[in-house]
């Protein structure tokens, strides 16, 4: 594989902080609970444009677009399911101008690519043919407007994550792929890290990294990553790590993340030392968040990767289904997904 932006600035800076949390820091700009944060692309462009640049200024290197529900399987739930091209475009340029702008480092624009929402047949009613061509239809928007690399995320289907990377792989930008562990150290479709990486090493559109975001809390991603460098084909992985700000709480009729910029940035230099290439945040992460992380990971040396007991120490509990993937006790764990092969490729990184 040529080398990529991302190859390149890896090469260059050795580890990259992403960006935090999309939806939580919309709503603090106004965004109310069923909204489509992607009109916002649109209607309030300077507000994201706001947070675009609040995360840049904090110190991230990459810059997720507002296009997380840009499908129009998502779109057609606020009847805009023909406005793709245009929401997508919008939030990929609005991320480039400020990119662009950006004179003292590089700063890479990632074209957000959530879940469509639906369920892939046969639990559901999405086709492959379906899936991939609504994908493909908003990476080459992404692309259109900016975007450096299609950034697939918060994945739980095997299927669907295939299809996604096959779409986006038409637009011909670079492709990361992460998955959201949040049940007993699985995704909500029963993947492991250790059939994720398999999967991702697998697939005919490689991409170029993978990893995890969103979850249940800083410990379980650590304990993902490590998991993820431990399984079969990890050792060459580039991984991701993109944590939510501790755990949720209901407080006053709204969320509330309990994980201070100090826990953050103590994950963030965790994460690396377990593997991750890529760290950034996930929902609930602030730019203050970021900052901190970015002053923590400037001053870090990378050392061994955490012991299942410093992560629990350091950054609360895991899920015995993870705590189990780690200690290699199947019987606990659980075998693999089904659906997944076990040839190998090997990925540069």
């Amino acid at each position: 594989m040529s080398e990529n932006i991302l190859a390149a600035a890896l090469k260059e800076k050795g580890f990259l902080l992403a960006d935090g949390a999309t939806g939580t820091n919309l709503f603090g700009m106004g965004l109310q609970t069923g909204d489509a944060p992607e009109l916002w692309n649109v209607d309030f462009p300077e507000r994201i444009r706001t947070h675009y640049q609040s995360f840049v200024d904090a110190g991230s290197d990459i810059i997720l677009t507002n296009t997380f529900g840009g499908t129009h399987f998502r779109l057609a739930l606020h009847n805009a399911a023909t406005r793709v091209a245009e929401l997508n475009a919008a939030g990929a340029q609005i991320a480039r101008k400020i990119a662009d702008a950006t004179t003292d480092r590089q700063v890479i624009v990632a074209g957000s690519i959530g879940p469509s929402g639906e369920l892939p047949e046969p639990m559901g009613t999405l086709s492959k043919d379906a899936a991939v061509e609504a994908f493909a239809e908003q990476a080459k928007a992404l692309k259109d407007g900016g975007a450096d690399i299609a950034w697939i995320e918060t994945m739980s289907s095997l299927a669907e994550a295939e299809w996604a990377m096959e779409g986006a792989s038409q637009s011909g930008l670079p492709i990361v792929c992460t998955f959201s562990f949040d049940t007993n150290g699985r995704s909500m479709m029963g993947v492991t890290p250790a059939d994720m990486v398999a999967a991702c090493d697998d697939h005919g559109q490689l991409p170029y990294a993978c990893g995890s975001n969103c979850g249940v809390g800083a410990s379980e991603l650590v304990l993902a990553v490590c998991n993820m460098r431990k399984a079969p084909g990890g050792d060459k992985a580039v991984i991701v790590a993109k944590a939510n700000c501790g755990i949720p709480e209901y407080i006053d009729g709204a969320i509330h993340y309990n994980g201070t910029p100090e826990l953050m940035a103590k994950y963030a230099c965790m994460a690396v030392d377990a593997g991750a290439d890529i760290v950034g945040g996930c929902c609930g992460t602030s730019p203050d968040h970021i900052a901190v992380m970015r002053a923590a990971l400037d001053k870090h040396i990378k050392g061994a990767a955490p012991s299942l007991e410093e992560i629990i120490t350091e950054l609360g509990e895991v899920s015995k289904g993870g705590a189990a993937q780690y200690q290699g006790d199947l019987s606990v764990a659980g075998g693999s997904a089904s659906g997944i092969t076990t040839k190998r490729r090997s990925r540069r990184r």
